[in-house]
């Protein structure tokens, strides 16, 4: 019965004292023997909960009423917080939520890696607010209430909430949320558009529409004249990703520069980037600054999208290769390298949870794996020539995983580490970490 809930019980709220925060940004109690996690509860607090979930060694719990507020408490600055399952953390200071996951990471690399690192590094962070320049939204035609929602999915992950304005969002797009409603709900297939990426770049927002059933002639009328009136760059994606294409001809590219690095990568709209676009020129400088990097210097740049690292790495050294599995995406790094006139930075496609390393000499290497990290392609590695590893990582627990293997297999030491907030007011730990020889 451990792994299975039972429905939801009658009984009335209890009053927790919230002992700890858990991975996910949940307050930690006790109640009858049982770990209760409890939403909206810090720390420290004594809060008066409605238990929502039973299961066979746990519940799950809502905070309804703060007996007892933690110094930590802030005030949500989103009027769909509790219920829009975009972010988790905002009843916290971002102060708090900061030293919440430098916790979280140090206690991952320690219980998993069995590693910690001799020095903390600060953490890299933006804008709190109005930081998100990428998201994709669910919508959903409901009539009863009124038309199209637009948003993220509430937090029981069944429906989408229904937000009209979301304020991590960049602003271009978060505080034009009801007007994208209204324009969905004005076209012919308005039951038929399931989702769409918004984004924003150096030249402003991007919306890429995704519709199940062809647009007419006055659907595309429509969106030609929103376009114009908010400046918005439109695409449209009838099937799979190879189908998105401009709503109409000379669109500008998408872009963002990195101008301390004498960098610009173009991208479509589909691909992947930073979320943050702050902290990712931020983390840039980071990652550039850890390699100590030296003319003479010979980089593998793994994982490398369109070229991120590679190129600003490549500005400084001898030569960079930088390694993906989307072939998409080393594509388009190419032309990035090509139109920034770099000509010492070469571009590969392979899958790097089966190739081998470039057989190539170097003596430097980043990492940016996805969430399930680096571990077969560090288990095939050669790094007997490599002084310094760069570990860029979205999941503080298969950094801590692969952390173990570059200590104790390849002879690195974990010299630093820190967060990187990519994501404020949510739980999501993204981090750096530097392994020297």
């Amino acid at each position: 019965m451990s792994g299975r809930s039972v429905p939801r019980p009658r009984s009335g709220p209890v009053d927790l004292d919230i002992e700890s925060l858990s991975h996910e940004g949940r307050g930690v109690a006790r109640h009858d023997g049982k770990t209760v996690f409890v939403d909206n509860a810090l720390p420290g607090e004594l809060v008066s909960a409605r238990i929502v979930r039973r299961h066979g060694r746990y519940d799950e719990a809502i905070a309804e009423h703060i007996l007892r507020p933690s110094p930590e408490r802030a005030i949500p600055g989103c009027e769909h917080f509790g219920v829009c399952g975009g972010c988790s953390l905002q009843h916290m200071t971002p102060a708090a939520q900061l030293e919440h996951k430098q916790r979280m990471l140090l206690e991952q690399l320690q219980h998993l890696g069995r590693v910690a690192p001799s020095k903390v590094l600060p953490p890299v962070t933006g804008p709190a607010w109005g930081y998100r320049r990428r998201a994709r939204l669910g919508l959903r035609l409901v009539p009863k209430k009124g038309g199209v929602l637009v948003g993220f999915r509430e937090k029981s992950g069944r429906y989408i909430a229904d937000i009209r304005r979301c304020p991590v969002l960049r602003p271009e797009i978060g505080d034009n949320l009801l007007v994208i409603r209204d324009l969905i709900g004005a076209l012919s297939c308005a039951d038929q558009v399931p989702q769409i990426e918004v984004g924003v770049d150096d030249a402003g927002p991007v919306l890429t529409i995704r519709h199940l059933r062809p647009l007419t002639e006055a659907d595309v009328g429509r969106l030609g004249d929103a376009s114009r009136e908010y400046g918005w760059r439109i695409y449209l994606q009838p099937g799979g990703v190879d189908s998105v294409r401009p709503l109409s001809a000379g669109q500008q590219p998408l872009s963002f520069a990195a101008p301390r690095h004498d960098v610009r990568l173009q991208h479509e709209p589909l691909d992947f980037i930073q979320i943050n676009g702050a902290v990712n020129l931020a983390v840039i400088d980071a990652v550039v600054a850890l390699l100590e990097l030296r003319p003479d210097d010979r980089v593998l740049d793994l994982f490398c999208g369109l070229g991120n690292f590679t190129l600003p790495i490549a500005r400084r050294i001898a030569w960079a290769i930088g390694v993906e599995g989307e072939a998409g995406l080393v594509t388009r790094a190419r032309a990035n390298a090509e139109r920034n006139g770099i000509h010492n930075a070469e571009f590969l496609a392979a899958d790097l949870t089966t190739a081998r390393p470039p057989q190539r000499a170097y003596n430097k290497v980043v990492l940016d794996p996805p969430r399930t990290g680096a571990i077969e392609i560090l288990r095939r590695m050669e790094t007997r020539e490599v002084a310094i590893v760069v570990y860029v990582s979205c999941s503080p627990a298969t950094l801590a995983r692969d952390a173990g293997v570059l200590v104790r297999e390849h002879g690195f030491r974990l010299a630093k580490a820190g967060v990187m907030d990519m994501f404020p007011h949510t739980a999501h730990v993204e981090s750096l970490a530097l392994f020297v020889r």
